[in-house]
């Protein structure tokens, strides 16, 4: 294991070698600057280490399968007319990863909780405490 004895800066590039394993990495994907901004913040609090970012599907299905992360974090708003099939190729392309959509309106949560291929569903309505424990939820299924 790789020690350091201060974090890594957020947007590190490089193979997971390079990273300390007490943190999951984490592929991030969000067309909001301000919300990226936030996501990161609650990921360092919960021990997650951003590794690569995307604001559009194209840049997320193009980096995701190769970035190393652990987990990826996506906003339902950034996927394709077929949600559910968008998520199933994202999900063959990155086999291992945990998948996480981020909702900001009921009528997506209902449409993201009844379609299949994500691992776990936050409320970006949600308080910042919420969000970082259904993220801290999802971290502790990487290390299982």
């Amino acid at each position: 294991m790789v020690e350091y004895e201060t974090p890594l800066p957020v947007d590190a590039p490089g193979p997971p070698s390079s990273y300390d394993y007490d943190m999951s990495r984490v592929y991030l994907a969000d067309q909001s600057a301000e919300d990226r901004a936030a996501l990161k913040s609650l990921l360092r609090d919960v021990n997650l280490f951003v590794v690569g970012e995307a604001t559009d599907w194209a840049t997320l299905s193009a980096e995701a399968p190769g970035s190393h992360a652990d987990m990826l974090v996506l906003d339902w708003d950034l996927l394709p007319d077929r949600p559910a099939r968008s998520l199933a190729d994202l999900r063959a392309a990155c086999p291992a990863k945990i998948v996480i959509v981020l909702t900001s309106r009921n009528q997506s949560r209902r449409q993201a909780e009844r379609s299949s291929g994500a691992d776990s569903f936050i409320s970006k309505g949600e308080t910042p405490d919420r969000v970082a424990s259904g993220l801290r939820s999802a971290a502790a299924r990487i290390s299982a």
